[in-house]
């Protein structure tokens, strides 16, 4: 029997060969040999290419050795693949040869791809992400905030199709990635029609409308493997398995199979994602049916997608009258969108949870004191409070500021709701389409009564709602909560590594970064900014066996660098015998692991005897001569690198950052942004070491861009770091 999987991926093959040729000889016309192609703010190259091959495609006389590979792989020579199966191989030439085409497009083609994240209102289509991206979105994948995604090839047969299977994967928590047509028909074409946000925030990614898109989300999946597990490029076996264990992903096939179909599935199916196609393909050979499951009805097509890949999913109910599930959570409600605002510098919003007596605590008890939604006209705007009252024989007012930050994301998870900020600076929208459907302020109450019981039931037994929406009540409040913040932060400023006997690990990141152990101190929080001391305590006390596991630090071996023998036993154990030790306070020796989640990266000057520091956000070249992507390609996948070293914000202004080298005296460079963003703390930090003016004394990227520019900076300025003592 002939395989018509494997004659049309060979037939698709030689023709997206061909014409990634005949493109690169008309570019070659048209451009110099040293044209750049690459996709924007990355620098992993093309990933596919660079992932599987190791080749560099920085410019446009590279892509001739990617062009070789694929010719060797199809006139079945040797070739770097060391083939398992001719038309598998083949899958993989045929993607090669569309990342080439897309790298030209971009060439080619400029404002093909809206830069960024979201989508403009003239252009849908995203390309290719960049490294940013790829790093922030991927942490939703290391936490367990994202089960998954689904590459959705071609359109449904009408857009309320199309809706309900996207919202059913959201429900689900996974990302929909967006390639190619069907009949001139596109499934975010259809979703935009329906009403439905797109953008890497609403988990709805518009990558292109052609197949030859599908290089984007593979290449997605190529960069996890590199930026969290730490595989070199080049090591196409490894990176293909680490996909096949660890992503979570597939195809969905959305009308008939056509050769360029069938030869993006088999390509899917190296990295382990079967496709899933709502349509026959007749001759299917036995070998592929587990790999590529045909006419599956559009109403099962969901559950069977997930049900192929092993996704489990548990989906909690929550009593509201809308959608509600994380990938809500980066919905934004904008414009005419808005039925209802409270806070955001329009009105006061505040929202507080304290810890009460089980006597004082009626559980499910949910009051709006004041106008409800059905109360008000569409655009009002209204001050707002939220007291939530808890009550458990295990709950401790340590626990009070952690629950009280659940608010944020479980507010966000209902379809229609946003919600920005905490405490005192809360904000929140809720839309016309919600309220149209009935949500009301009371839904606010029963999404946060069901959530704190389904998340947090080994502390919690008892919860109340009140929702303030009454100017004077909402005042009388804010006062009160101004007053608990300020003796909360007061006592967690205080507390520090000495004063306590168990520290605390993190080892969510394990998932990408098998080698990886975060150990979380009073002083040092969790490199991914999310979890400190009292976060990781109350994570372990609502789930003993999580990923937040005491420590004990046990015989102190350095106290300058800060190494504990019962911590070093516990990172040895926990990384199966890959670290031996690390110092929690230093750079220089053995600094901690990073997953690829961290916030910062802080990074030796040698010439300046001190460090500098870069967080994500900052796209451009640093002092150190490496951008933040290639410096978190050296930290990431559980990686020691004396001299380079993941952090969070916070921890800059810490006592301990980076103590053992005399920590924040010699900080010499960081970019602008963050240095605003952390003023206060790093003027406050500066101070209490005497160096009252260090703020200024730090460059950053409009005063100098290189080692040498930041030298001649700090000898302008007298920078302290000049009269330490040298560092090595």
């Amino acid at each position: 029997m002939a395989d018509i999987v494997a004659d049309l991926t060979l037939s698709y093959a030689q023709k997206i060969l061909a014409e990634a040729e005949n493109r690169l000889q008309a570019a070659s016309r048209k451009f110099a040999p040293e044209q750049k192609t690459e996709f924007p703010n990355t620098t992993y190259f093309l990933p596919i290419i660079y992932g599987l091959l190791g080749i560099e495609v920085r410019q446009l006389k590279d892509m001739e050795q990617a062009l070789k590979v694929c010719r060797q792989i199809l006139q079945d020579t040797d070739h770097p693949l060391k083939p398992v199966s001719r038309p598998l191989d083949a899958g993989l030439a045929a993607v090669f040869a569309e990342e080439i085409i897309e790298a030209l497009n971009y060439v080619e083609r400029p404002g093909m791809f809206v830069p960024g994240e979201e989508v403009s209102s003239e252009n849908i289509w995203l390309g290719a992400a960049d490294d940013l991206v790829i790093r922030r979105r991927g942490v939703e994948f290391v936490d367990g905030r994202v089960s998954g995604f689904a590459v959705i090839l071609g359109a449904a047969p009408d857009r309320a199709t199309a809706q309900k299977i996207a919202e059913h994967f959201l429900e689900k928590n996974l990302y929909v990635f967006m390639v190619g047509e069907r009949r001139g028909q596109h499934f975010a074409c259809q979703l935009q029609e329906a009403g439905l946000q797109l953008g890497w925030g609403a988990r709805l990614v518009s990558f292109g409308p052609d197949t030859n898109s599908v290089v984007f989300p593979l290449g997605f999946a190529t960069r996890a493997a590199m930026s969290f597990g730490g595989i070199a490029p080049g090591d196409f076996a490894r990176i293909l398995k680490y996909n096949q264990e660890r992503i979570p992903a597939f195809v969905l096939g959305l009308g008939a199979v056509s050769e360029d179909w069938a030869a993006n599935a088999v390509a899917a199916a190296n990295y382990g994602f079967p496709t899933i196609l709502d349509s026959e393909l007749p001759g299917l050979p036995e070998a592929y049916r587990s790999i590529v499951i045909t006419n599956v009805p559009h109403e099962k097509i969901v559950a069977r997608a997930l049900s192929t890949r092993g996704i489990k999913i548990k989906v909690a109910r929550v009593p509201v009258p809308v959608s509600y599930g994380p990938a809500f959570e980066g919905e934004r409600v904008r414009g005419e969108e808005i039925y209802l605002e409270a806070g955001g510098g329009k009105s006061q919003a505040v929202e507080l949870l304290l810890m009460k007596s089980m006597d004082e605590v009626e559980d499910g008890k949910i009051r709006v004191l004041g106008k409800d939604v059905d109360r008000l006209k569409a655009g009002a705007r209204i001050p707002l409070a939220l007291l939530v009252e808890v009550a458990g024989k295990k709950m401790e007012q340590d626990f009070e500021p952690i629950l009280e930050r659940q608010i944020h994301h479980l507010l966000n998870y209902a379809q229609g709701v946003m919600h920005i900020g905490q405490r005192d600076i809360a904000w929140v929208r809720i839309s016309r389409q919600a309220v149209a459907k009935g949500f009301r302020l009371e839904h606010l109450g029963q999404i946060l009564h069901a959530k704190f019981h389904q998340d947090f039931g080994s502390i919690v037994d008892k919860v109340q709602i009140t929702i303030f929406t009454d100017e004077a009540q909402v005042d009388g409040l804010l006062e009160e909560a101004r007053g608990i913040f300020k003796r909360r932060d007061e006592r967690l400023e205080g507390l520090t590594d000495e004063q306590v006997d168990t520290y605390y690990s993190c080892t969510l990141c394990q998932s990408f970064a098998p080698d990886h152990v975060c150990i979380v101190t009073p002083e040092r929080p969790g490199l991914c900014g999310a979890y400190n001391w009292l976060d990781c305590k109350a994570s372990m006390e609502i789930n003993p066996a999580g990923p937040n596991q005491p420590v004990k630090k046990g015989r102190v071996i350095d106290p300058v660098y800060g190494q504990w023998e019962g911590v070093n036993e516990f990172v040895k154990k926990a990384s199966r015998g890959a670290v031996q030790a690390f110092d929690a306070y230093g750079i220089l020796r053995t600094p901690m692991t990073s997953c690829g989640c961290f916030e910062c990266i802080a990074a030796l000057l040698p010439a300046c005897q001190g460090f500098m520091t870069v967080d994500r956000e900052f796209k451009e070249m640093t002092p150190v001569g490496m951008k933040f992507s290639t410096l978190a390609g050296m930290v990431g996948g559980g990686n020691i690198n004396p001299g380079f070293v993941g952090h969070s914000k916070f921890y800059i202004t810490s006592r301990k950052f980076l103590s053992a080298e005399n920590g924040l005296l010699r900080l010499v460079w960081m970019p602008a942004r963050l240095k605003e963003e952390i003023m206060d703390r790093l003027i406050k930090r500066a101070e209490q070491l005497g160096e009252s003016g260090l703020l200024e004394k730090i460059a950053d990227e409009t005063r100098a861009q290189t080692e040498e520019e930041v030298l001649e900076f700090l000898r302008k300025v007298n920078h302290p770091v000049l009269s330490l003592p040298p560092i090595f």
